[in-house]
């Protein structure tokens, strides 16, 4: 079969998939089915065969222009439009020339509607639905009335290019809705974008900033005017979908007096069936992957966070066209956290429908930015989001200990614990041999109890001196622990060390519920809007999109690699609270939350991140990570080979119990047959003659048991079996405890100040002058105050005295006068410094005494006591103001001393040489 042949036969299978009647000219039957297309079809003299003619209802609509497998297709569309362009008059046709236009290898597809203004073609996953042809269709103009005018309503394209104007403040008493600057931007340039017909849009806003309520802004405009049939919401976790949910039920329209869900129907998707009548669909991206494959997803996996996942799918199962969800069945795709849905594996999620992609996140790296092709509608970050007032900024408050810092070793002879991290059933062990482990190793293989006990009692010790000195309560603390087991202890060692009870201090993970716990949905809700728990312990649960505004401290007991996931984790101190909230969960304490506090207790405010993936599997991959993988059909060598040997692991080392527990949830398969289900399947090689797609089904059918949530659980339980050491014997130490020298907010604010007077030392005044004469520059305190209200400004929002503090903490040998009052002419300062025209940041006013030391050695004995006193209220002035002219002599402080006339009596006819030199040697 030569090559333009396979390729007609793959696009009819697509178009039959799609639901249209593919017959050749001699079978045709134009009332056969809504769609029908016909093969090879003959046009006018001079404009030859279309190779698929499209009729709707009776008419012709459309011509596909098939191409080899291995054409490119852009370019083509000249003569595609040509074929368009070339039907018999004698055919009856929707409009001439036909307004569908496609073109099609049967791998990739091209379309073109030219029913929109400026028609332009685009990519396509396949081929639409007849059914949505008719609607399209629709919008052709009416058989002429005797106006001349067209009353039908135009695509979805011409609409936005006719959008109203956007109401930005709408509602009254405790229904007042105003958008920030920020959000306004948002939606008007992300409009606008659409509008131009691009195709993929980012939104950055830092967290906190409202981004959900400005998604939600937008996704009602962009259905009440724009004509959107219905949008899809992405996000990666159930509780975030549930949350999204409540916050589109709560928006209130700002056009009529209808809640979000009273005008529209928004569904929250927890099975397989997307409502019909649906205006937007709620759904995680593990979700919709599946239901793309057509399987099945378990309640829980919509739980389970997706960070990393992708990364194990080197070569991921592609998704084919599934008839039960078309690729038009959503007009826009909003994904939320989309530096984190865009590789590999959900990425194919998003490039399935043919729909505008809308990405939100508040920490796009590169591959971020690549993706939606550099289009960033909105750029609003966390120093911006403090400016306006929309973010708190925060403090960093290291804890460092001996045990966190260098590991510990205990001696033989010592009696130390193990403990089966699934019951926690704990075996005293005296050791044969020393013991000795570092740091890295602690919460993960080794828990040293004193170690987590000191990092508590530090902070019972110092929040409030320290943090919050005019607090009674601890305010609302979220500490994030390395494991389970790890936050387990935390929570107890808060509660023993706080002298509190139960509901002080509470865990929120997954496991929450088990054995009939409280679910961790309810936790969070306590913990938002209760008094009780004061500290939530969590993993991961809710590091990244849970909106939990009280939060004042944040306390990090794990590492983290990756930047994108620490901002998550770190954002979720960020948000403002209204002092209403915030008394609700600290009452009587009349607070307001004006910046957080993030606790170090191991780092992680050090340590260099980043934003790059790992390209394959590694032996680090947890098991629940792989088995999630394999869940969602994965069935890559690498993988399955890693689950193989590791249940091989864990069958030596399980008890009978477990071993039964395992056949009785895999349908009769014991933890052997399992492994070498999946090692029989990956041995077929070329020599056995098996079909490739025999071969992937084989793979498939060994790990189908993994597809049971309850079986991988049970997987899991028998994996945390290895005992954990518990080292009683180690008796911690506090190394360090106050706020940190290198934090983030210091290098950012040095950073931002850097650039500032790079990118504009050709348009400010006193950065011209400091540029093009470094010393004995002739500045006015003019120049600096503008220099100064440029800085002030947002989105910088910099104070000379938090920047000298900045240089003073990543700088500390170099920089003098960190703890006095600064002046504006420390300014002038701090520009030679971050220009490199001094070593040493010295505040302005010690320069100027140096200098005028020196001015005053160069005239030896010149001056008596009366002129050397009017003297040194000249140099004072200088440092103050950067000069002195003759009329300051009538202000203070020399008026109440007997001002011009008096000093004009003192130095006579010198007096204008003095000032000269003065001016000139003292600010240099």
């Amino acid at each position: 079969m030569t090559p333009e042949a396979t390729a007609r036969v793959t696009i009819d299978a697509l178009l039959m998939a799609a639901g249209w009647h593919v017959c050749s000219v001699a079978d045709a039957n134009i009332h056969a089915a809504v769609g029908v297309a016909i093969r090879e079809f003959p046009l006018n003299p001079g404009f030859g065969f279309a190779d698929y003619l499209l009729y709707i209802n009776g008419k012709a609509c459309g011509v596909i222009e098939a191409k080899k497998e291995c054409a490119t297709l852009t370019g083509v569309e000249l003569q595609s439009s040509r074929y368009a362009q070339g039907l018999p008059t004698t055919l009856p046709a929707w409009s001439r020339p036909l307004p569908f236009v496609w073109e099609s290898t049967g791998v990739g597809t091209h379309f073109t509607n030219r029913l929109d203004p400026e028609p332009r073609a685009r990519s396509v996953f396949a081929f639409f639905r007849p059914e949505l042809l008719v609607q399209w269709l629709a919008l052709l103009p009416p058989a002429s009335n005797g106006s001349g005018v067209s009353e039908a309503p135009g695509t979805f394209l011409a609409r936005m290019r006719n959008m109203p104007k956007l109401v930005t403040e709408w509602g009254s008493g405790g229904a007042h809705y105003q958008l920030w600057p920020a959000q306004i931007g948002a939606i008007a340039n992300l409009e606008k974008s659409i509008a131009a017909n691009k195709p993929k849009a980012l939104i950055q806003m830092a967290t906190g900033s409202g981004k959900t309520f400005t998604s939600i802004g937008f996704i009602y405009r962009l259905i009440k005017f724009g004509g959107a049939r219905r949008v899809l919401f992405l996000v990666d976790r159930g509780n975030l979908a549930r949350q999204t949910k409540k916050e589109f039920d709560a928006y209130a329209s700002p056009y009529n007096n209808y809640k979000f869900g009273e005008e529209y129907i928004v569904q929250h998707l927890q099975n397989s069936q997307i409502d019909a009548s649906a205006r937007v669909v709620i759904c995680t991206i593990q979700r919709m992957f599946s239901m793309l494959k057509g399987r099945e997803l378990a309640d829980e996996a919509d739980e389970e966070s997706t960070e990393r996942v992708e990364a194990l799918f080197k070569d991921p199962e592609p998704i084919g066209y599934n008839p039960a969800i078309p690729i038009e069945t959503f007009d826009i795709v909003v994904t939320d956290e989309a530096h984190r849905s865009i590789y590999n594996l959900w990425r194919q999620v998003l490039e399935y429908f043919d729909a505008y992609l809308i990405g939100l996140t508040a920490t796009p790296n590169k591959q971020t930015f690549g993706f939606f092709n550099q289009n960033l509608v909105m750029e609003y970050g966390h120093a911006q989001a403090v400016a306006d007032g929309v973010n708190v900024n925060y403090d960093v408050y290291r804890i460092q200990t001996e045990v966190g810092t260098s590991g510990a070793k205990v001696d033989k002879g010592y009696w130390l614990e193990t403990q089966d991290k699934a019951t926690r059933r704990k075996t005293a062990w005296q050791l044969d041999d020393d013991f000795e482990y570092q740091s890295e190793e602690l919460d993960r293989a080794v828990q040293t109890p004193d170690q987590i006990r000191t990092v508590v009692r530090t902070l019972r010790d110092r929040w409030q001196p320290d943090m919050f000195p005019q607090r009674q309560e601890l305010p609302k603390t979220l500490i994030f622990a390395k494991d389970d087991n790890h936050a387990e202890k935390i929570v107890e060692t808060l509660r023993e060390e706080f002298g509190r009870g139960n509901e002080f201090a509470q865990k929120i993970t997954y496991r929450s519920a088990q054995g009939g716990g409280t679910s961790p949905e309810q936790l969070i809700k306590d913990f938002r809007s209760s008094y009780y728990p004061r500290v939530a312990v969590t993993v991961d649960m809710i590091a990244t999109g849970t909106d939990i505004k009280p939060v004042e401290i944040v306390v990090f007991m794990r590492s983290v690699k990756s930047r994108s996931f620490f901002e998550q984790m770190k954002g979720r101190g960020v948000r403002v609270c209204n002092p209403t909230d915030l008394a609700a969960v600290n009452p009587g304490e009349g607070v307001k939350k004006d910046h957080f506090v993030i606790v170090d207790a191991v780092g992680v405010c050090e340590r260099d991140k980043t934003d790059s993936r790992p390209m394959d599997a590694k032996k680090s991959v947890p098991l629940d990570k792989l088995l999630q993988a394999v869940s969602l059909g994965n069935v890559e060598d690498e993988v399955l080979n890693s689950i193989a040997a590791r249940l091989a692991r864990l069958d030596k080392d399980a008890s009978d119990a477990d071993r039964a527990k395992v056949v009785e949830l895999s349908g009769g398969k014991t933890l052997r047959d399992l492994a070498r289900g999946i090692v029989d399947a990956l041995s077929i090689d070329a020599t056995q003659d098996m079909p490739p797609a025999e071969a992937e089904q084989r793979l498939r059918d060994a790990t189908r048991p993994f597809s049971s949530p309850v079986l991988r659980e049970q997987l899991l339980k028998m994996k945390q079996k290895a005992d954990l050491v518990i080292d009683t014997v180690t008796q911690d130490t506090l190394l360090h405890a106050g706020f940190s020298e290198g934090s983030d907010r210091a290098t950012a604010l040095v950073q931002s100040f850097e650039d500032f007077i790079q990118q504009h030392k050709d348009e400010i005044t006193a950065l011209q002058i400091l540029y093009s004469r470094p010393t004995r520059a002739p500045l006015k305190f003019e120049d600096v105050k503008a220099l100064a209200d440029a800085l002030h400004a947002p989105p910088l929002n910099i104070d000379e005295g938090a920047l000298w503090q900045a240089y003073a903490t990543l700088r500390k040998g170099a920089v003098k006068g960190a703890t006095q009052r600064r002046l504006l002419t420390d300014l002038v300062s701090l520009v030679r410094y971050a220009m490199q025209q001094t070593n040493e940041l010295v505040p302005y006013p010690e320069r100027v005494q140096a200098n005028f030391k020196a001015w005053l050695a160069q005239h030896g004995n010149a001056f008596n006591p009366e002129q050397q006193h009017w003297l040194e209220m000249i140099r004072d002035h200088i440092a103050a103001n950067l000069g002195i002219e003759i009329d300051d002599f009538e202000y203070a402080p020399f008026n109440s001393q007997g001002g011009l006339g008096k000093v004009h009596q003192l130095f006579g006819a010198e007096l204008p040489k003095v000032i000269e030199e003065l001016n000139r040697e003292l600010a240099a």
